[in-house]
């Protein structure tokens, strides 16, 4: 059994100790632990956080996802792509069962407590290849609002109003509501 080729013949950059035991079907976590930091002390896999290992290339979004599960990105990542902010961050941002930042190889992930209801309602979520869960625009900017009242956003033009209305249901928010008509009425604050 090797280890490095059947990870490197999969599509995934991100593996959990518990996904590489799968793959290669070995049920002795400790002795696949040694075997995978074997390979990291030769360069051909990394260990850039405890229990998680990747391709030496891997997909920081498909990081975020894996780092603490479930979560999906969201936020100021998928607003400032949309063209709903503008300021420029380089930061990952992710909805997730606790509030924590981190910073992995250079890169910063920030993940932000939602409700368990709303964390496991997956409306306007897309699951993309890889095990990476990212917001459509508007849950993202839902998800804003919902977390952060007074958030100052620079462009509506790129939501959809109708798919907003169908996404605010799930988060059983009054004040989010009126929040979100009073912006799309009125534009800014």
């Amino acid at each position: 059994m090797n280890v490095v080729l059947t990870l490197y013949k999969n599509t995934r950059t991100v593996f959990r100790l518990i996904d590489v035991a799968m793959l290669v079907e070995e049920t002795r976590l400790q002795t696949l632990s040694k075997k995978l930091n074997y390979y990291v002390s030769k360069g051909q896999l990394r260990n850039p956080r405890k229990g998680i290992y990747t391709k030496p290339e891997f997909n920081p979004e498909e990081l975020a996802c894996r780092i603490y599960t479930p979560c999906y990105i969201s936020l100021d990542y998928v607003l400032q792509k949309a063209g709903i902010i503008f300021q420029f961050d380089t930061q990952i941002t992710a909805i997730s069962y606790l509030s924590r930042t981190i910073e992995v190889e250079n890169q910063s992930y920030r993940y932000r407590k939602i409700k368990g209801n709303l964390l496991s309602n997956t409306m306007g979520i897309r699951r993309l290849a890889n095990h990476i869960n990212i917001a459509l625009t508007e849950r993202a900017f839902l998800d804003m609002l919902y977390l952060e009242p007074d958030y100052y956003f620079d462009n509506f033009n790129p939501l959809d109003k109708t798919l907003l209305n169908e996404l605010l249901p799930i988060y059983q928010s009054k004040a989010l509501t009126q929040r979100v008509t009073k912006l799309l009425q009125y534009g800014r604050h």
